[in-house]
């Protein structure tokens, strides 16, 4: 019997977070992101949800290595659990290994995890699977899609992405390799996009700089922004706002903390000297003087801005003439907490 080719969704598929995708032919697996997701309402006491692991538990031996499209919560933030299982190699963009280090490093498991940095453009073997990584544009840097060559043809799987035709840092999306990968024949395409079904097209990420512009623009009170912590480029632009508007901005929240240190240690970030204010100093600072970039945006109950709504934040205590902005949509089914 000719051997198959299997592409096992273990989550991700019709529905927002936890994607995990394993594609297996012979003897040989490999598996693309690791994510996590929100719980709903109804699952009381439950801070995460991750993938049911089991598959690739009982298969551990056959798994060649983890391959990382990007470092949003939802494709890295079950990295750590699944480390704990099995010991296979992870490959991922360089602001993606900073950000899984900081995760494995957490759980100390930063020692015992190989891990391998590559850059878009780039090929690994895995076994019977040759994987390149491509160029697209998302709301973080570093974002890839691959191309996985197998015995029995080409898959595509996107990651998530968007035709950007004006992005912050990095360059538009790779769309020549895609036409060369097109023309050559691709077996089967597996694209990601959340809000697919809706009508019409995404803008530039640019274009959201230029409306905090506007909301900046002769603001006297003092600015909250939430977004997600992992939208690198959404950052940069509230502190270029700051920066042009004479703001000096505070950071509330440890993993946006974290991906400013990552970021801005990779180069991903620029940051000018003396804009950023300790967050134990803003009440020294008038309200027009200071912006806080925040987590929360998705009503997340242990989030810095779920404290600061709620009056149990250290530092921070919404007053009157506070403008805040959230800037994220809402991940389906989040709607309730945001709220």
């Amino acid at each position: 019997m000719a051997e198959k080719l299997k592409i096992i969704s273990l989550g991700g598929l019709n529905e927002i977070g936890k994607n995990m995708t394993v594609y297996e032919f012979g003897a040989d697996i490999i598996v693309v992101d690791a994510g996590l997701g929100f719980p709903d309402d109804e699952m009381y006491g439950v801070d995460i949800v991750i993938p049911d692991m089991t598959y690739l538990i009982k298969n551990a031996a056959r798994i060649r290595g983890i391959i990382l499209t990007h470092g949003h919560e939802d494709h890295i933030g079950a990295i750590p659990y699944l480390m704990r299982e099995i010991h296979a190699p992870i490959y991922a963009t360089p602001l993606t290994v900073g950000l899984i280090s900081i995760k494995l490093g957490e759980h100390g498991l930063l020692s015992t995890t190989e891990i391998v940095t590559m850059k878009a453009g780039e090929s690994v073997k895995l076994g019977c699977f040759k994987v390149e990584m491509i160029h697209i544009n998302h709301s973080i840097p570093d974002a890839v899609s691959l191309a996985i060559k197998t015995p029995i043809g080409t898959l595509v799987h996107t990651g998530d992405f968007k035709v950007d035709t004006q992005p912050i840092s990095g360059g538009m999306i790779d769309l020549a390799r895609f036409g060369e990968l097109g023309n050559r024949g691709v077996l089967a395409l597996l694209p990601d996009s959340t809000n697919v079904e809706r009508s019409g097209y995404s803008t530039s990420e640019s274009k959201v700089g230029e409306r905090f512009d506007e909301l900046f623009r002769g603001c006297t009170q003092r600015i909250l922004v939430t977004t997600f912590a992992s939208n690198v480029h959404r950052i940069q632009q509230v502190i270029n706002c700051a920066a042009k508007y004479g703001r000096r901005v505070a950071v509330s929240g440890r993993s946006m903390e974290n991906i400013l240190r990552v970021s801005t240690e990779l180069g991903y970030m620029d940051i000018p000297d003396g804009l950023l204010a300790d967050i134990n100093q803003i009440k020294n600072l008038p309200p027009e003087k200071i912006v806080i970039i925040t987590t929360g945006s998705q009503g997340e109950t242990m989030s810095a801005l779920y404290r600061i709504a709620f009056s149990n934040h250290r530092q921070i205590e919404i007053k009157p003439g506070d403008r805040v902005i959230i800037s994220a949509s809402a991940v389906p089914g989040n709607e309730n907490s945001i709220s």
